[in-house]
């Protein structure tokens, strides 16, 4: 399924996760052999297979799976009750990083490079394979731990600029569909975004950030992942050098 209509990149509002304050636990970039983005709706009818796709990467250790719940859709007798402008603009941004002229769904995107359909878990292996032998993988170590009432993310020395953003997500949420092109389906989903922040910018050198427990109390039992992310200059999204999961 494919629109062909443009919008405007916009950042999603500020937040973090009260349950991260419950959970001392890091993991570093080194970890992570890559990071996918699956854009989605409740409204089509080639997404399940995609979700099925990403329910299954949301369990490999090595991979941080997202989902962005797109809302182009919604006209179609069924609002994805996932979705965002948000998400739909995030895509929208990839399509311009990525010198597309339309975006699809389902749409994987995998490290901010390359894309391919969002069902097909060999071609995303495939990909993940390939940026990571041409040195377009994770290069950056990032860590991120709760420490007492403090998140202290890490990032390493390497190469560029980037932003440093924190990704709020649901660990799943189970949607009967009543209308539209999955009417009658019920579907688990898993890891769908639900607000991002950018908490810093990286030049290069080393960084250590913290943020307070007054910032990570505002999304109570969501989860957090942190992305380092190049950025264009008109906020479209591109490659992502490093990730941590909490």
């Amino acid at each position: 399924m494919t629109p062909t209509f443009f919008l405007a990149i916009a950042l999603p509002a500020l937040a973090a996760a009260t349950s991260l304050l419950a959970a001392p636990a890091a993991a570093q970039a080194g970890d992570l052999k890559g990071v996918v983005e699956l854009f989605t709706s409740q409204g089509c009818s080639s997404c399940p297979p995609a979700d099925a796709e990403l329910a299954r990467l949301a369990e490999e250790d090595d991979v941080l799976a997202l989902g962005y719940h797109v809302d182009y859709w919604n006209y179609r007798g069924w609002s994805d009750t996932l979705s965002s402008a948000a998400s739909t603009e995030r895509q929208y941004g990839y399509a311009r990083t990525l010198r597309r002229k339309n975006v699809y769904t389902p749409q994987a995107v995998i490290n901010g490079e390359d894309h391919v359909n969002g069902a097909d878990g060999a071609a995303i292996g495939k990909v993940m394979d390939k940026l990571s032998s041409i040195g377009e993988g994770l290069t950056v170590e990032v860590t991120a731990i709760m420490h007492a009432d403090e998140l202290r993310i890490s990032v390493g020395p390497g190469e560029g600029k980037a932003d440093i953003v924190a990704v709020y997500f649901d660990d799943a949420n189970t949607v009967k569909i009543k209308r539209g092109e999955n009417a009658g389906r019920t579907i688990t989903y898993r890891h769908s975004v639900r607000d991002m922040e950018t908490v810093g910018m990286w030049n290069g050198n080393r960084v250590e950030l913290k943020l307070p427990s007054s910032v990570i109390s505002a999304h109570p039992g969501r989860r957090c992942a942190i992305l380092l992310q190049v950025v264009s200059p008109d906020g479209s999204p591109g490659r992502i050098l490093g990730a941590a999961r909490i």
